[in-house]
């Protein structure tokens, strides 16, 4: 169907499913004592993680006083309490903001001035890089893993603290709050579909990152789009999709960028497990597969390439995993070849083209197709329009290279306060990736860049 209304007004949309990414996360209560975040020692049920991101959600919203539509920073490492920092800011019907847990204080000072959060939700290494602008805005922080940080002595807005060793005023360790309820509801908001949901940074063609808005009609449809591609492996595999044992990830992508999205929403959907890395290690990743039986790796192709030299080096048969889903920037030609000489073709390989602005994935190349054509991209999803565009705009047909253009529901509603930069990246309702592609027969091949558009951060697998 297309939607009629909004900022996705003449897009295909998915007909059933979530409208907002709060009636998305609600599902997974029903998921209960089954396993969702793994990180060394600690397991986050799919019960816990859902007390947990309705108390914060109710703490955000009655407590703090926060509306729906004010701003929520989200700057950690990957580790469960920024999931529940993010569903916690969707439960309350605020938009989250997600920002590079590797910036420097400079480039967080950037994008707090522009998005102007009323909240900071971070762990303690994120603290000392944005107290200083948390302080002078007046803006809450909550404080996740404080032991990571606990400076000899905090600043309030106005000078030293009382006490050493005490947080400044407006700052609360996550730890000292109360225990969630496990039958606690989320407060009680209107969030509407045309709603915006989320700002992602992306630094597009140079210069200052700008803020990708999606709205929550859009994040509803990224967090759909994995579930279509699951099922469209499993039918390409001749198994009918949602039979078997749940999938277990191990997600490797920061979760700061969209893939991880895009990952942790698969997972959500599946009932599934992921699991963490606080830093990459070839062979502590080998451990965790077999510790885990990881059935999908996840992340980017240079790892991907050292996690199967690893392989071969240790005569590990990884034989639990499934599938190897590469993304974040194009993967080398002879990824798929080198995957296949080590396991034949038991390990499927999946492959697409994203960007921030797309939300992740909206082609995907999987299974038998991919190592046949591994430098494609693939194929659409099903709320997902491409055309291939001329210099005046317009459709080519199959075979010529032009511009690569999209649209389709994922799709960002432009850059968060930046008229200009959304104007010059969309036409009509189309997204300008500034690549160059051609279509054959439905199937897309990225072959260049440059054509003129206004590119975001790509999260082209597999090119």
């Amino acid at each position: 169907m297309r939607e009629e209304d909004g900022p996705q007004a003449g897009s295909l949309v998915y007909a059933d499913g979530p409208r907002t990414l709060r009636e998305f996360v609600e599902t997974t209560w029903a998921f209960g004592d089954q396993p969702f975040l793994i990180a060394g020692e600690r397991s986050c049920s799919y019960g816990e993680f859902f007390a947990a991101a309705s108390a914060l959600a109710c703490r955000l919203s009655e407590r703090y006083g926060l509306r729906p539509g004010d701003r929520a920073v989200v700057a950690m490492r990957n580790r469960p309490e920024w999931q529940i920092a993010f569903w916690a800011a969707q439960l309350a019907g605020l938009v989250a903001v997600p920002l590079d847990a590797g910036w420097t204080e400079d480039e967080f000072t950037h994008a707090l001035d522009d998005c102007g959060p009323r909240v900071l939700l971070v762990d303690g290494e994120r603290l000392p890089l944005v107290a200083e602008w948390a302080g002078k805005a007046g803006a809450r922080v909550i404080v996740f893993g404080g032991e990571d940080h606990r400076p000899a002595r905090e600043t309030r807005a106005g000078g030293p603290a009382e006490e050493a060793g005490r947080y400044a005023e407006g700052v609360e360790r996550c730890e000292d709050l109360p225990a969630p309820d496990p039958f606690a509801a989320p407060p009680e908001v209107e969030i509407r579909p045309e709603d915006d949901a989320t700002i992602f940074y992306t630094s597009g063609a140079g210069g200052r990152p700008k803020g990708a808005v999606a709205t929550q009609l859009a994040q509803a449809g990224a967090a759909r789009n994995p579930r279509f591609h699951a099922a469209a492996s499993a039918l390409g595999r001749g198994v009918i999709p949602g039979q078997g044992p749940v999938p277990v990830t191990l997600l490797t992508f920061p979760f700061f960028h969209v893939a991880a999205f895009a990952g942790v929403c698969a997972a959500m959907s599946a009932g599934g497990a992921v699991v963490l890395m606080r830093e990459w290690d070839a062979d502590e990743a080998l451990r965790l597969i077999g510790e885990h039986r990881v059935t999908q790796y996840s992340g980017v192709p240079a790892s991907a390439l050292q996690l199967l030299a690893a392989a071969a080096r240790t005569g590990d048969g990884l034989e639990s995993l499934q599938a190897l889903d590469t993304g974040g920037v194009a993967a080398p030609r002879d990824l798929v070849a080198q995957l296949t000489a080590r396991c034949g073709e038991r390990i499927e390989p999946r492959s697409g083209y994203g960007l921030t602005e797309t939300g992740g994935a909206v082609l995907a190349n999987l299974g038998a197709e991919c190592r046949l054509r591994p430098g494609g991209v693939g194929r659409p999803t099903p709320s997902t329009e491409v055309r291939i565009a001329g210099p005046a705009g317009e459709a080519l047909p199959d075979g010529e290279a032009g511009e690569l253009w999209l649209r389709g529901q994922a799709l960002v509603r432009g850059y968060w306060r930046d008229e200009e930069a959304t104007a010059q990246a969309f036409t009509g309702g189309w997204f300008r990736t500034g690549d160059l592609a051609v279509v054959r027969e439905g199937r897309v091949d990225v072959v260049g860049s440059g054509a003129g558009g206004t590119t975001g951060a790509r999260v082209v697998r597999g090119e």
